[in-house]
């Protein structure tokens, strides 16, 4: 009988264990088939613009300084009479002037002196440069160097000049939020868009402008304007600015019906109570002249990636409607 209640015990010990060990395995089980999922704390920044927009943007430089160096050959010039990416080219410098293996150096393109009918400061911008691309030193001779194209904005030709490169970074982009169309002036520094990459005049997102804000009015890389032109501004062809339609005058209804002597397109006669419908009626002009100070219209949002001393390179990052050369732009 002992013998008998010692092995019913020693069962229920087993069995004891074998669910708990069960169990365990289950919750084993469970944990592995539900993943945990890891968030990061914040987003990645996003970047104003592209690479490429950043290290291809020009400038308009107002004292430029002397830049001796510049593509005089290339290894394919029988061939080709253009350059870009991949492509070998001769720099008319070496180790006698300086020039190192492994340098870096932008190729710039000096396109003359600028001055804008838009901008209310007097004289010359500045000496309009535009961006070509990079090149790396790989050899260098004692007058001579041999360079790799690294990028390329465009193609680059026999006389672009070179100048050393400086690493750029592109403002991190505000987070977005819907323009507000109808905000007042901020009374800060304001300007104009006095020129566009490519000689481009209608204007959009990721647009490179010119702006004849610079140093010497205190803005800097990273703030951010607001571009805007005067109501009724901006027109590429001009046209009657009245109604087009006839005078008030009668003699509109039919003779059955009199359905009214009035015209339903004519303007409305400035003395209701003077000559009736053949009194004088109110034009455009009339109503704009009267009128009270108007909210300007906002078209666009701008961010300055570089600073002259004279002028700023700007990218558009935000657009209500086209932009144009010539727009007004407002420090933030």
């Amino acid at each position: 009988m002992r013998i008998r209640n010692l092995f019913c015990r020693a069962i229920v010990c087993a069995m004891f264990v074998l669910s708990c060990v069960g169990f365990a395995m289950s919750q084993s089980s469970d944990q592995q088939q539900k993943p945990i999922m890891i968030l990061p704390d914040d987003k990645r920044p996003t970047f104003a613009t592209s690479r490429r927009n950043l290290y291809c943007a020009g400038f308009i430089q107002f004292a430029p300084n002397a830049l001796p160096f510049e593509i005089a050959g290339a290894e394919q010039e029988q061939e080709q009479a253009v350059y870009g990416e991949a492509d070998y080219v001769y720099i008319n410098a070496g180790s006698s002037q300086g020039i190192s293996e492994g340098s870096l150096y932008t190729v710039v393109r000096p396109r003359g002196q600028f001055k804008s009918k838009f901008s209310k400061k007097k004289g010359l911008l500045g000496s309009y440069h535009q961006e070509i691309g990079v090149v790396r030193i790989i050899k260098v001779k004692e007058n001579v160097s041999i360079a790799f194209v690294e990028a390329a904005c465009d193609t680059i030709v026999f006389g672009d000049q070179l100048r050393p490169f400086e690493t750029r970074n592109a403002p991190e982009l505000a987070p977005e939020k819907p323009i507000d169309r109808f905000a007042d002036p901020t009374g800060k520094q304001n300007g104009r868009i006095v020129l566009a990459r490519d000689n481009l005049e209608m204007l959009t997102k990721d647009s490179i402008v010119y702006i004849d804000l610079g140093s010497e009015d205190g803005v800097n890389t990273g703030d951010y304007l607001t571009v805007y032109r005067p109501l009724s501004k901006g027109n590429i062809t001009g046209y009657r600015d009245d109604n087009v339609t006839v005078s008030a005058s009668g003699g509109f209804e039919s003779d059955v019906f009199k359905g009214g002597p009035f015209s339903t397109s004519s303007p409305r006669v400035k003395d209701a109570n003077g000559n009736g419908v053949y009194g004088p009626t109110t034009s455009i002009p009339d109503v704009k002249n009267r009128r009270p100070r108007m909210p300007r219209k906002i078209v666009g949002e701008m961010l300055i990636l570089s600073v002259q001393q004279r002028t700023a390179t700007a990218v558009i990052t935000r657009i209500a409607q086209e932009v144009h050369t010539g727009d007004y732009v407002e420090v933030k």
